[in-house]
């Protein structure tokens, strides 16, 4: 291949690749679908669906002791009509969900928060799982929240408060914007290890996770594992590969002259 050639399409990949802008980590799929790219994630884009649907079950009703819960005979599990819920309440409204086959599909679940390093709620102001600032790597909550939507915690990793702009301020990236996400509490889908009767949580107001009894009412937002359509090739890998095929045509047509 002419040198020429070869140095002008890779400059041009260098130009269109990564170092030119940032890869985009929300996708708008439609149908009230985001993915999330980093985490390889589909969240329900309604972030409050409960207040408006809950699948044929019925709110301020105890639905009963739910199969994943150990705790259930000790509270009510129960959803209200402003979308909180108990967290056996958001166990019902998960199976539920799955039984209709939402969207298409029948393995949504609540988001997952991992308790990393020492065992059980290690609280701090920066690093650990449970607290501010934390570590983001174990919970996908967290990094929605941090990493991706890009907000700010109540409390700085110094342990001071508060700090300028926190709070839920930004709902949505890259052109993808959650709906009815609510400054409030959340549940994960994971019990709290050494106390059956409390689950992780995290707070999209102030950026806090931690652990809290089961039959606090909090918000429940779905989500499921991988992505509902297939991603396409970024544009700097369409045109190289253009560009090749392009130099292809070149060479040939000048070999028959």
């Amino acid at each position: 291949m002419n040198k020429k050639y070869l140095g002008i399409l890779c400059a041009g990949a260098l130009t269109l690749g990564p170092g030119s802008a940032a890869q985009a980590a929300l996708y708008d799929r439609g149908n009230g679908m985001i993915y999330d790219s980093d985490q390889d994630l589909t969240w329900l884009q309604n972030a409050n669906l409960a207040a408006g649907n809950i699948f044929g079950l019925g709110y301020n009703t105890d639905l009963g002791d739910h199969p994943g819960d150990s705790w259930g005979s000790n509270y009510q599990e129960t959803i209200w009509p402003n979308g909180v819920m108990s967290w056996g309440g958001a166990l019902h409204w998960i199976d539920a969900m799955n039984a209709a086959n939402y969207k298409g599909y029948g393995d949504w679940r609540l988001p997952a928060i991992t308790d990393m390093g020492a065992p059980g709620c290690d609280h701090a102001s920066v690093g650990t799982d449970c607290g501010y600032n934390v570590d983001t790597s174990g919970s996908e909550p967290a990094y929605l929240w941090y990493d991706i939507l890009g907000n700010i915690p109540y409390e700085d990793s110094d342990g001071n408060y508060p700090q300028p702009g926190w709070g839920l301020y930004h709902k949505g990236a890259d052109g993808a914007n959650f709906h009815y996400l609510q400054p409030y509490s959340y549940w994960s889908g994971t019990e709290y290890a050494p106390d059956s009767g409390d689950a992780w949580f995290f707070d999209a107001n102030y950026g806090y996770q931690g652990r809290v009894d089961k039959d606090r009412m909090f918000y429940a937002m779905a989500v499921r594992s991988g992505d509902v359509a297939p991603v396409p090739l970024p544009a700097a890998v369409w045109l190289f590969g253009a560009g090749l095929a392009g130099l292809g045509l070149l060479g040939g047509a000048k070999r028959r002259r």
